[in-house]
């Protein structure tokens, strides 16, 4: 596996983000959506966080609601509380598999990924393991830096799961973190052309091409997905990453 580079730890913090809310709208036929209010406009994350948490408070015992909550919460970065939630869930369906899932979400998110792997093991079936479950745990190890067992549990979901952008888009994430650039591209363009792909997906795209000083390319990724503010100052960030780590001289200018 290629070592990390020094510029790696900020992009890791940024693709992160979307390593997780990859993991987060992952579904399975056979079982409830995976909710995600990460892509929502402000105003309309925190409309439905309000929302959720009054329903929460209503009922708290509700597991679907609860998922949700927890969900939104992690939306404006409210992992602990998401974290504490969940515990309560976990009480009144330990051998609830989607519980169980949402609960090592919030705890990777919260930075307990030992935790996490520890909730994913339990509840993972090695004759028959559910691709978001495998998914998450596969988001998990990435953020420790164990990506080539990343890969090998995203290349199995891919058999339990063909055609799942959610896949292809955290195989992508993974090898952007090692710093093979044009890997990361490959899987990332697979997952955009898939249904299920969202807004991150293709902004994680644009950023990707970008480090590999497609400029013009990777504005017009941004342009399509964000309001102007935001793509300039994506693009101010890309090349700061690549500044840092002086990788002008390795760009094709041609």
């Amino acid at each position: 596996m290629t070592s990390l580079i020094p510029f790696i730890k900020p992009l890791r913090n940024l693709l992160l983000a979307g390593v997780a809310v990859v993991a987060l709208t992952a579904c399975a036929s056979n079982r409830m959506p995976s909710p995600d209010y990460s892509g929502m406009a402000a105003g309309q994350t925190q409309q439905t966080l309000g929302e959720l948490t009054a329903r929460y408070k209503s009922n708290p015992k509700d597991r679907n609601i609860a998922i949700h909550y927890a969900a939104a919460l992690r939306a404006v970065g409210q992992n602990k509380q998401a974290v504490s939630v969940l515990e309560i869930s976990m009480d009144q369906y330990p051998q609830d598999p989607d519980v169980n899932v949402a609960y090592a979400k919030a705890l990777t998110a919260d930075g307990r990924f030992e935790q996490s792997l520890q909730v994913l093991d339990n509840v993972i079936r090695p004759e028959a393991p559910d691709w978001n479950a495998l998914l998450v745990k596969g988001a998990t190890l990435d953020q420790l830096g164990r990506n080539g067992e990343a890969r090998a549990l995203y290349t199995q979901a891919l058999v339990f799961a063909p055609g799942e952008a959610a896949i292809e888009a955290n195989m992508g994430l993974s090898y952007a973190m090692t710093n093979e650039l044009p890997a990361a591209e490959q899987h990332l363009r697979r997952a955009v052309q898939m249904q299920g792909a969202t807004s991150r997906v293709r902004q994680n795209l644009a950023l990707v091409v970008g480090l590999q000083g497609r400029f013009d390319e990777c504005r017009a990724l941004y342009a399509a997905e964000l309001p102007p503010e935001q793509v300039e100052s994506n693009m101010a960030y890309v090349r700061a990453l690549l500044t840092q780590q002086n990788r002008w001289d390795m760009i094709d200018k041609g």
